[in-house]
C-alpha cells in the first residue's frame, strides 16, 4: 500500500491533535479486538486506525459512539451481577 501521511486524514478530522487522540483511541480498540472497518493486512493497530480516518469511516464521533455502547454494555453487565448478588440465600444454598 502507498505510504500513509498525515495530509491524508486531515480532511476528516482538521485538526492534527485530534487526529492524534482519534487515532489513539482506535488504535487501542483495534489491540483490544475490535473488527477493523478496512482491510488490515500486516497492519499494525495504528497504521490500521489512521487507514480508517483517511478512509472516511472513523472519526471522533463514531468513537464518542462506540465508547458510549462499550460503557452502557459494561454498566449492564454490572447492574446484572448486582442484581445477582442481591437474591436472597435459599435454604439449599446454606450449609
Amino acid at each position: 500500500m502507498a505510504r500513509l501521511t498525515v495530509e491524508d486524514c486531515l480532511p476528516f478530522i482538521e485538526n492534527r491533535f485530534d487526529l492524534v487522540l482519534a487515532a489513539a483511541r482506535r488504535a487501542r480498540q483495534l489491540s483490544q479486538g475490535a473488527k477493523a472497518l478496512v482491510e488490515e493486512g500486516d497492519d499494525k493497530p495504528t497504521v490500521v486506525a489512521l487507514r480508517e480516518i483517511a478512509a472516511g469511516v472513523m472519526n471522533a464521533e463514531v468513537l464518542d459512539e462506540i465508547d458510549a455502547k462499550e460503557r452502557a454494555a459494561e454498566e449492564f453487565e454490572l447492574a446484572a451481577e448486582f442484581a445477582a448478588l442481591q437474591q436472597p440465600l435459599s435454604d439449599t444454598d446454606t450449609r
